[in-house]
């Protein structure tokens, strides 16, 4: 596990400013917009003309978002940035910048500060993002974190949760339920190293989900892809709570109901091994586990050969008429109504 982050003098002169100082040597832009960056009480973005700029803010908070006994605060920072991201990549926009706000109480040294921004300029690299500022500031417990992503898009691109019509396909990026396992793996050692600080965690063999919940990715492919095959989606949505929390918010929106099938919903065979080994149906993972950072979206089913040899997304479902309700058709061919607080006993039983 981490070593625990114990209190320490810092060893950056003139405290916050140097700190500052540090994070912005680090930094570096990419897109012609960055006017003014970090250094300043504001940055300075310079118009778009014809596209619409989308900003999107999340907050991390310690003990609720992230566990620093086994969360690599540098894993961590790359972590904010992808899931800031994905919310204007959910608008079918592309992310351009973002401002990250910490409050830190005096038990996180300052080179933990910036190994957190280690990863964040690390992320913000991978995906061309320009990191333009925030603030710092004290915390009486342990850390908060404060990300606004910023994204630009054309009016006719840009895709709401509101857009979903009977007949279009469901379609979800990548596989669900392995950040959600990798969790588990993570407090099961959590709660045997609390109880013998001698012994070492056990997490050889286990590196996709680990993976999965400490460096997750964004799904920037999609929207180029999408792009290219002239296909605009109906809806999307990015999938942060859960399948199954997720897709009831797109129908809820659009008015619709919707019907996906279990076989078709993509779980990674290590997410399988793993949930077994946990006694947990692999199914209610993908559906309530949420932190996968996926993208949830619908789209025309006029537009199926357009895009049904891909490597970027699964179709695992269709939308209905409201009145249709909103189900998942399990692989003994019963129905069940598609419900968040589904359960893994109610899908033993069902199975």
């Amino acid at each position: 596990m981490n070593e625990e982050l114990e209190n320490e003098q810092t060893s950056i002169p003139n405290g916050k400013s140097g700190l500052i100082a540090r994070i912005k040597a680090g930094t570096s832009t990419s897109h012609p917009e960055t006017m003014v960056g970090i250094g300043n009480d504001a940055a300075v973005l310079s118009g778009f003309e014809e596209e619409k700029t989308l900003v999107s803010t999340s907050i991390f908070a310690e003990g609720i978002h992230f566990d620093l006994t086994y969360t690599p605060i540098k894993h961590y920072g790359y972590k904010v940035v992808v899931a800031s991201i994905s919310d204007i990549l959910a608008m079918n926009a592309l992310p351009t910048h973002i401002m990250i706000s910490l409050a830190i109480s005096n038990k996180i040294m300052q080179k933990h500060v910036l190994e957190f921004y280690d990863g964040v300029h690390a992320a913000c690299h991978e995906y061309g993002i320009d990191l333009i500022g925030g603030d710092l500031t004290t915390s009486r417990f342990g850390i908060s974190i404060s990300a606004t992503a910023i994204g630009k898009a054309s009016d006719y691109d840009i895709t709401y949760r509101n857009g979903a019509h009977p007949t279009d396909l469901i379609c979800v990026t990548g596989d669900l339920g392995g950040a959600y396992m990798g969790l588990q793996l993570l407090e099961r050692e959590k709660t045997l190293f609390n109880a013998n600080p001698e012994s070492q965690p056990q997490l050889a063999g286990y590196d996709y989900i680990l993976r999965r919940q400490l460096k997750p990715e964004a799904r920037e492919e999609l929207r180029k892809y999408l792009k290219a095959k002239g296909v605009k989606p109906t809806s999307m949505i990015n999938v942060e709570s859960g399948l199954a929390s997720e897709l009831m918010n797109i129908c809820r929106e659009s008015k619709t109901g919707c019907e996906i099938f279990e076989d078709r919903i993509p779980i990674h065979s290590d997410t399988r091994k793993m949930a077994q080994e946990f006694n947990i149906n692999p199914v209610v993972a993908a559906l309530n586990g949420g932190d996968d950072y996926e993208l949830l979206f619908t789209i025309p089913l006029k537009s199926y050969d357009k895009i049904k040899n891909n490597d970027f997304f699964k179709i695992i479902g269709s939308i209905n008429k409201l009145e249709q309700g909103s189900n998942i058709v399990m692989n003994d061919g019963a129905i069940m109504p598609l419900e968040p607080s589904l359960n893994t006993k109610t899908f033993q039983n069902a199975q």
